[in-house]
C-alpha cells in the first residue's frame, strides 16, 4: 500500500487500537486501498478522554507565548510536509491535486490566525456605577473539546477546530471521518514529532458506538464541535445532553439558493456557479443546489452552464488540466445518482450529465437539470454532488419565498446589477451568509448558518466564543 499503516495519536503517543483492529482507506478514484489505519475501540476512546483531561490541565496553565511556540512549530512542520499531505488528500479523497491546496492553506492559516488573535486578547472592563468596585471580564478555555469532522475537506475541517482549540488553551479529541482519516492521522504523527505536550491533541477514528457515543456521553467533554449533516448533529446533541450540559458548535451544511436576476452578468454567474459545483465534485457545504434564474434569461443561463459542464476534465492525479475528481465514496455516488433519478421522476428535464462514466472510480458527470416546480420535494435536500437544478422565476417575491422555503440556512448567492434588489435579498434571505455578485471565504471571515444549518461559528474571532468562556472578577475598591 502506498502509505502503509498509520496509528492513532493518544496521550502524546502513536498507538494501535487496543484490539489491533485496522481499517482500509480506499481511494475513490481507483477503488483500491492506499493505507490502513488503527481502528479505535471504546477502551481507546476512554484513554483519549483521560489523556485530554490531563492535557487540558497542563495546556490551559501554559502561557500563550509557550503555546504559540508549539503552534508555530506544528504549522512549520505541516508546511515542510505540504506536498506529502496534499498527495495524501488526493488519494484518500480522489481530489484533483490542485484542489488539495485549499486544505493545506486552511489548516496552516488557522493555526497562525488564532495564535495571533488570542495573543492580542485583553480583559474587558465594566465601569462600576457607584465607584465602589472594579469589574473585569476574563476569558478562559472551556475545557476538553470533542471534534467530529466531515470527509469533504479533511485538513480544512481539522484546521478550523485545531486552530482555535490550541490557541485558546483547550485540549481536543479529533474524530475524523471514516472515509478520510489518513491525513488526520498524519497530523497526529507531526504532533508527536514536535513533542506537543501529552493529551493536548488526540486523534482517533472508529465506529460510532466505539468512539462517537463515549465521546458524547463523557461528562469530561465541555464542547462538542462538528462539521457534518443535520442528522448527525441531532444525534450528537441527543447523546451528549443526556449526561451533562455542553457547548455546541455545529456546522450542518446547507441547501444554497443561487439567484440570477434578469440584469445579472451571466458570464460571471455561470463561472461562479460552475466553479462551486465542479470544485471537490460539488461536495462543499456552501455549494449552490437550487439555481433560481429569471425567466427572461433562464434559457441562456442553462445553455451556458451546460456548455461549461460538458468541458469539465475528469480524472485523478497531478495533471493540472484535471478539474474534477470522483465523489468520496460509493455511498455518496449512489446518493447523487438517486437524487437525479428522483428529480426526473418529479418533472426535471436532464440537460447534460446524469450518469457515471465508464471505468473505475466513483465519478459522476457534471449534471444540469431544468425543473419547473420550485417546491418539488427533491429540492428540500442538499445534493452534495456535481448537480445543478435550474428553476425559472418571475418576481422577487416569488423567488425569495422559494429560496427561504427549506430547513437549511447556510450560504446563499445573488447576482444582479440593481443595488436595491441586492439590498432586498441581503435583508430577507434566511441564511447565515449572503454572497452578492461573487464568493469569498477565508479564515478571518465568519462561517455559520441558521435554522437546521447549525449553531456557532467556524473562522473569524466569532469562533473563539465557542472555545473561550467568560468569568467576571469583581473587587471592592478600598
Amino acid at each position: 500500500m502506498k502509505y502503509g499503516h498509520k496509528k492513532q495519536y493518544i496521550d502524546g503517543e502513536l498507538v494501535d487500537a487496543s484490539n489491533h483492529a485496522i481499517q482500509d482507506v480506499i481511494c475513490p478514484a481507483t477503488e483500491q486501498a492506499v493505507a490502513t489505519v488503527a481502528w479505535a475501540t471504546r477502551d481507546d476512546t476512554q484513554r483519549a478522554l483521560r489523556a485530554a483531561q490531563r492535557g487540558f490541565a497542563l495546556w490551559s496553565a501554559t502561557s500563550i507565548e509557550d503555546r504559540l511556540q508549539y503552534i508555530h512549530l506544528l504549522r512549520d512542520r505541516i508546511l515542510d510536509n505540504s506536498i506529502y499531505l496534499r498527495e495524501v488528500i488526493m488519494h484518500e479523497m480522489g481530489k484533483a491535486f490542485s484542489g488539495t491546496e485549499e486544505d493545506l492553506k486552511s489548516i496552516t492559516d488557522s493555526l497562525a490566525y488564532y495564535g495571533e488573535l488570542v495573543h492580542a486578547l485583553a480583559d474587558e472592563t465594566i465601569e462600576d456605577r457607584e465607584g465602589s468596585h472594579s469589574h473585569r471580564i476574563k476569558r478562559q478555555p472551556v475545557g476538553v473539546c470533542a471534534a467530529f469532522l466531515a470527509y469533504n475537506f479533511p485538513l480544512l475541517n481539522l484546521g478550523f477546530k485545531l486552530g482555535p482549540a490550541l490557541a485558546s488553551g483547550c485540549s481536543i479529541i479529533i474524530k475524523p471521518s471514516e472515509y478520510s482519516p489518513l491525513s488526520a492521522y498524519i497530523i497526529g504523527e507531526l504532533c508527536c514529532d514536535i513533542g506537543l505536550p501529552k493529551g493536548v491533541v488526540n486523534i482517533l477514528c472508529g465506529d460510532n458506538t466505539e468512539v462517537g457515543v463515549p465521546l458524547c456521553e463523557s461528562t469530561a467533554v465541555r464542547l462538542i464541535t462538528m462539521i457534518g449533516s443535520t442528522q448527525t448533529a441531532q444525534r450528537l446533541i441527543a447523546q451528549s445532553s443526556a449526561t451533562s450540559l455542553k457547548r455546541y458548535s455545529l456546522e450542518c451544511g446547507g441547501n444554497a439558493p443561487f439567484i440570477v436576476a434578469e440584469d445579472a452578468d451571466l458570464d460571471l454567474a455561470v463561472d461562479v456557479g460552475a466553479a462551486l459545483k465542479i470544485g471537490n465534485a460539488g461536495q462543499i457545504c456552501v455549494s449552490p443546489n437550487r439555481f433560481f434564474v429569471h425567466e427572461s434569461v433562464v434559457d441562456t443561463f442553462g445553455a451556458r452552464l451546460k456548455a461549461r459542464f460538458e468541458t469539465v476534465e475528469l480524472g485523478f492525479g497531478r495533471n493540472p488540466q484535471i478539474e474534477m475528481g470522483p465523489l468520496a465514496n460509493a455511498a455518496a455516488l449512489q446518493r447523487v445518482a438517486e437524487f437525479v433519478e428522483q428529480a426526473k421522476a418529479q418533472g426535471a428535464q436532464l440537460l447534460c450529465g446524469g450518469m457515471s462514466p465508464e471505468g473505475d472510480g466513483y465519478y459522476y458527470l457534471p449534471t444540469v437539470l431544468r425543473m419547473a416546480d420550485a417546491s418539488a420535494p427533491v429540492l428540500q435536500d442538499e445534493i452534495f454532488g456535481p448537480v445543478a437544478v435550474v428553476v425559472a422565476f418571475s418576481t422577487r417575491e416569488e423567488v425569495l419565498a422559494a429560496a427561504n422555503d427549506v430547513s437549511a440556512g447556510l450560504a446563499s448567492y445573488v447576482f444582479s446589477q440593481d443595488e436595491s434588489l441586492l439590498q432586498y435579498f441581503a435583508e430577507r434571505l434566511e441564511f447565515g451568509e449572503v454572497m452578492l455578485n461573487g464568493v469569498k471565504y477565508d479564515v478571518y471571515l465568519p462561517h455559520g448558518g441558521v435554522k437546521n444549518s447549525g449553531m456557532g461559528w467556524d473562522c473569524s474571532p466569532l469562533a473563539l466564543d465557542d472555545y473561550l468562556g467568560r468569568k467576571r472578577v469583581t473587587r471592592a475598591v478600598t
